[in-house]
């Protein structure tokens, strides 16, 4: 049964249709500033961010000259954005793709400002219904940039209806339920969709084929992680030398965001020690007591090696094996520890199962056992 409930903001108390009284929980909201009245400004509510957050922006590039690295792509995109501005219409949809930690949110943020337009931020499986999807593009302005993280994980009902969404920049939604049902089109601003995912394969084609650019972000050389963490740590006021910078770069697996992680735990440990700058030697005492390596290795990556070689001999062995064997999950096998290792050329993955090379051997110092012949 349904019923009416009125209530007034200055009444502790609401009351029903039934004559009932019952108490408000708006008793305890406080009433916004007059400054933020009437101003179209909103109320510093829920407002306060974490100091991750804080961080995260203050490092952040706000443009194309500030992101370092990827020159490549940065060129392309310059031309993109200058041509879609000189013919004063919204940017092509654009698909990113590459591994996690390597720049895809910030460049989309970046494409916002060079454009001049709002950015708008999701993700693929927060976009679980069709009228999820419906309610943000509806209220997009003309020209504004949607960004949809992991848009590989979107359920295929949300998909449907972002394909009109991107060719014909309109919503077909269905009305009611059986008989009764009916279509309706609705038309939406002209946006730009950035859509990123670290599994490109897992888009499908009518998907994918939808995206006017398709741009891959590549990992990072040492040389360019190095002036990344140079970059971070003036913006966070850390005096740091050339070499010790060279020494995160080395250690943060070809990754941004793992070199700006690693330059804060370096910061964590330089001012319990009491150090005003932050060198080579600090960096060693830090990074050992981590427990990453020079190559970035974690004891993770570490653990997985040494048992495939000392357990079974450099392989082959199979993943549910060497997962039981570690005790690591075999998802995070395959998702996490395995891609750097096969980069680094220390795994590799055969019909048979995974294998070390003579490059594990010799990085964690292992003598590799002559196998016999079996005559």
């Amino acid at each position: 049964m349904y019923f009416m409930i009125s209530f007034d903001l200055n009444q502790k108390k609401l009351k029903t249709s039934k004559g009932k009284h019952v108490k408000s929980p708006l008793m305890n909201i406080k009433k916004i500033s007059p400054k933020f009245q009437n101003k179209g400004e909103e109320s510093p509510v829920n407002t306060k961010k974490t100091t991750q957050d804080l961080h995260e922006n203050k490092i952040r590039p706000s443009n194309l000259n500030e992101f370092l690295g990827q020159s490549n792509l940065k060129k392309n995109l310059k031309v993109f954005l200058a041509s879609s501005r000189k013919r004063n219409e919204p940017l092509e949809h654009t698909l990113f793709f590459g591994p996690p930690g390597l720049g895809k949110t910030t460049l989309s943020r970046i494409m916002a400002i060079e454009m001049g337009a709002n950015f708008r931020i999701s993700s693929g499986p927060a976009l679980e219904k069709s009228g999820d999807l419906a309610a943000i593009l509806t209220n997009l302005k003309e020209g504004d940039v949607f960004f949809i993280d992991e848009i590989h994980r979107l359920r295929p009902a949300v998909e449907e209806v972002l394909y009109t969404a991107m060719e014909d920049f309109c919503l077909d939604l269905v009305v009611g339920k059986g008989p009764a049902a009916r279509t309706m089109r609705i038309k939406i601003p002209k946006f730009t969709l950035v859509g990123a995912t670290t599994l490109a394969s897992l888009l499908s084609s009518p998907l994918r084929d939808r995206f006017g650019h398709h741009l891959e972000i590549e990992y990072y050389d040492e040389s360019e992680l190095s002036a990344i963490v140079q970059r971070s740590a003036k913006i966070l006021d850390i005096n740091i030398d050339s070499d010790a910078a060279d020494l995160i770069a080395k250690s943060a697996r070809k990754t941004p965001r793992v070199a700006n992680r690693l330059l804060r735990r370096v910061r964590d440990f330089a001012v319990v020690a009491e150090k005003n700058n932050i060198d080579s030697k600090i960096v060693n005492k830090s990074l050992s007591a981590l427990g990453v390596d020079e190559l970035g290795l974690d004891k993770a990556d570490r653990r997985f090696l040494q048992d495939l070689i000392e357990k079974f001999a450099g392989g082959p062995v199979g993943l549910s094996t060497i997962s039981s064997s570690t005790g690591i999950e075999s998802g995070t096998i395959e998702a996490v520890i395995e891609p750097y290792l096969l980069r680094l050329g220390f795994i590799a993955r055969t019909p048979r199962g995974r294998t070390a090379t003579d490059l594990a051997f010799s990085h964690l110092g292992i003598k590799k056992r002559q196998q016999s012949l079996g005559i």
